[in-house]
């Protein structure tokens, strides 16, 4: 089971963090966050993983090397002109570093669910793409997804208004997707947001959701550092 982990942002909103470290190597309980990233993943079904990497990815490269320390095997594909997240999708796409049914998380999430029963639910519903979702009790962002008696009928990171009215629910950060959307939904060598694909995916009827209710955590902001920093110090090494 692959997941993709999207690691080639600027994380401005780190800074001065950030100047001279990418965001995933940010300590967190004395720790670099992509470790404790990489230990749930190994411990909850994934077997490998693949950084699309880009600002300082060398860094992330050296630290984690192989991947062996975890029980995985670990893959790069780095970017030397930044495509955004749906280019640099294609981009290793067309370097053939994708299985044809894939997970993708960032580089900045710590989210707290079973892989394994995600993308086996991925696998059954023979749909183009899965994106996970979580009411949004914790307002820590707008909601963005339709998501009705069980059926994910729009996600839209800019929407009006009137569909505004209708998002009780949130992108939780953790896709399903297979390499044939990517090739043939993607265009080669551009710029191009992962979002958008999702919103017309979604209106066309080829995107599902599955509800999940775990809280998540995240280091792409200084109030998500600190929370995730007391999360760690309050539970220990000790997380299943």
């Amino acid at each position: 089971m692959q997941c993709v982990i999207l690691a080639g942002g600027l994380a401005t909103r780190m800074r001065p963090h950030t100047e001279h470290i990418p965001k995933a190597l940010l300590p967190v309980a004395g720790k670099p966050f992509v470790e404790r990233q990489l230990e749930w993943l190994s411990k909850h079904g994934v077997t490998e993983v693949l950084f699309l990497t880009g600002y300082l990815g060398e860094q992330i490269e050296q630290a984690v090397g192989d991947g062996n320390r975890w029980g995985l095997k670990v893959r790069y594909s780095q970017e030397d002109i930044l495509l955004g997240t749906g280019g640099a999708l294609r981009l290793a796409a067309d370097r053939g570093l994708l299985r044809p049914k894939f997970l993708l998380t960032y580089c900045d999430s710590y989210l707290r669910v079973d892989f394994g029963k995600i993308f086996q639910k991925f696998e059954k519903c023979g749909s183009l793409a899965l994106m996970t979702v979580i009411r949004n009790d914790f307002r820590c962002a707008s909601s963005n997804v339709i998501f009705e008696a069980g059926q994910l009928s729009l996600y839209d990171k800019r929407a009006g208004e009137a569909n505004q009215k209708r998002m009780e629910f949130l992108d939780y950060g953790l896709l399903a997707l297979t390499a044939t959307a990517v090739t043939e939904r993607l265009e080669a060598g551009k710029k191009l947001d992962l979002s958008d694909f999702l919103h017309v995916l979604s209106k066309e009827g080829r995107l599902v959701g599955m509800e999940v209710s775990e809280k998540y955590y995240e280091i792409g902001s200084p109030e998500g550092l600190n929370d995730i920093e007391e999360f760690f110090q309050k539970r220990g090494e000790n997380l299943d």
